[in-house]
Order: C-alpha cells, then sequence, then structure tokens
C-alpha cells in the first residue's frame, strides 16, 4: 500500500476510534466481488478480488519485498510453500501486463491471468 494511503487510512481509522475487532470497510466478499467485477467490465475486462490480491502479492515480490514478508503480513498465508506456489502461478509477463494495466500504462483490454 502507497505511504500516502497508509497514512490516510490511519488517520481515518483514529478518528473514528475503531477497535481491532472492527471492520473498517463493512462489506462482504460477495459485495466487493460484485463491485470489482462491474468496474473491470466498465473497462472491458475479466478482474476478481483475488486477482488483486495476487497483483499485490506479485508486484512486491518483483520490487524485492521479502517472500517471508509477502506470506505472512500480505496474504497471510500459515506456510511459505503456499505463497510459493501462489507466486509461481504467475509468469514474469503476466505480472508486468497486469502491473501495467492496473497503473494506467495498459490497453482498454487484458487476457484473464488466472
Amino acid at each position: 500500500m502507497p505511504e500516502q494511503i497508509a497514512r490516510r487510512l490511519s488517520e481515518y481509522i483514529q478518528q473514528r476510534n475503531f477497535s481491532p475487532e472492527d471492520r473498517i470497510f463493512p462489506i462482504c466478499y460477495s459485495t466487493a466481488r460484485a463491485l470489482i467485477k462491474k468496474l473491470a467490465g466498465g473497462l472491458n475486462v475479466v478482474l476478481t478480488p483475488h486477482d488483486l490480491r495476487r497483483y499485490s502479492a506479485t508486484h512486491a515480490s518483483r520490487n524485492g519485498v521479502p517472500l517471508e514478508i509477502i506470506s505472512k503480513v500480505l496474504l497471510r498465508h500459515q506456510d511459505l510453500k503456499t505463497t510459493q506456489i501462489y507466486l509461481g502461478r504467475v509468469t514474469e509477463s503476466e505480472a508486468i501486463r497486469w502491473m501495467d494495466f492496473l497503473n494506467g500504462r495498459g490497453g482498454r483490454t487484458l487476457m484473464n491471468c488466472q
């Protein structure tokens, strides 16, 4: 997460006095999935929350974040092998296409990289 967003999110949490058990964004997975699917459909792409999760992990990995941090902190996997398998499913070219697309440098279409 970019530092500026993390800082603003932290301020938001402090202002509203959230407890550790509170949900910051009170939506369920199916609502998030529907929202992402709708927004992606407007761009003529197929995208799921899981794709975004994989993108974040791949982006972190390609930018030198240690595998242990990606596994335990970002993905919250219990076993490092799960993360290795997870990241192994994304090729370098797929990761580059996703990063370009999500950073506004790609075209209007993108193959589903599952």
